[in-house]
Parts: structure tokens; sequence; C-alpha cells
């Protein structure tokens, strides 16, 4: 019921892109990670220093949009180091 039964087949293993793009460059990981931030840092100042006010959202949706990158990456970088 509601798919929580316990099947006989095995599911197979789901790596997204980016995860499968990580494990084959471990470098490029970090570079993003640190764009990520360098970028999370900017649209920071911006929101802070009221720069634009009309595209006030948009820096908004950004800087979630960036946040969630950092922490998916920080998570992938995790599982691929227990690897």
């Amino acid at each position: 019921m509601f798919g929580l039964e316990k099947d006989d087949k095995k599911v197979k293993k789901f790596d997204f892109d980016l995860e499968i793009e990580i494990i084959e460059d471990p470098h490029k990981a970090k570079k993003l990670l640190q764009l990520s931030e360098q970028r999370l840092a900017t649209l920071k100042t911006c929101l802070k220093n009221g720069k634009d006010p009309a595209k006030f959202d948009n820096y908004g949706i950004l800087l979630h949009g960036y946040a969630a990158l950092s922490r998916v990456l920080k998570k992938v970088v995790k599982k691929t180091n227990k690897r």
C-alpha cells in the first residue's frame, strides 16, 4: 500500500547528472561550491545595500537558489567521500 511494500525486485540506484559529474571530477565540486559562495556573498551585499529595488525579489530568488545549490553540493561531496 502506498508503495511501501517490500518488493523482491531490487531498486536500481539513481544518480543525478550533477552527482555523476562530481564523481568523475571531484575538483569540479570545489569550483562550483566556491562560485556559489561568491555569488551568495555578492547577492547578500546587493540586498543589504538596497541596490536596484525593482529587482529585489529576483535577487531573493537567486539567493535561495544559490543557497540550495551550496547545500546540495556539500551533501554530494560528503556522499562521494564516503565511497
